[in-house]
């Protein structure tokens, strides 16, 4: 018998999937613990509906996202940072500093935790960093860390 699973199980499959499952298992165990429906051609459609929903949205996320990497391009973010006599900053600069700056002067928000710095900015100057925006989509925004 063909059932779509409502959740995933171990062993057997994953959610939204449609397996072919014993009548006995299907009748005893997966419909009455509501873990599958029977993939008639109601439950069928109600199925395509709700993937072709989720892959309208993951498309409309993925053309955001180039839109952002777009602006991001354009941009040279400048940062202002205490820093001693030979270009050395107190501290660093951060992803969060970097999201909070885009936030404040482009009103672009970035997750924090999607800006790939290898490591705390610790020099003055120009910095190149990727921010990973979507899957495959990669943004470059370019730092121009100055002194105060």
């Amino acid at each position: 018998m063909k059932v779509i699973l409502k959740a995933d199980i171990k062993g057997v499959g994953k959610k939204d999937e449609v397996i072919n499952a014993s009548d006995g298992y299907a009748r005893n165990f997966l419909f009455p613990k509501n873990l599958a429906v029977e993939a008639n051609k109601e439950n069928m459609a109600k199925l395509k509906a709700k993937q072709d929903s989720a892959k309208y949205q993951k498309n409309q996320e993925k053309e955001d996202a180039m839109k952002t990497a777009d602006k991001l391009s354009k941009i040279l973010l400048k940062m202002k940072v205490k820093s001693g006599e030979n270009g050395k900053i107190f501290g660093g600069v951060s992803s969060k500093d970097i999201a909070q700056e885009l936030s404040k002067q482009y009103q672009i928000e970035v997750d924090k935790k999607k800006i790939d710095t290898k490591e705390t900015i610790k020099t003055l100057g120009v910095h190149n960093i990727e921010i990973k925006l979507f899957e495959g989509v990669v943004g470059k925004l370019r730092i121009d860390v100055i002194s105060e």
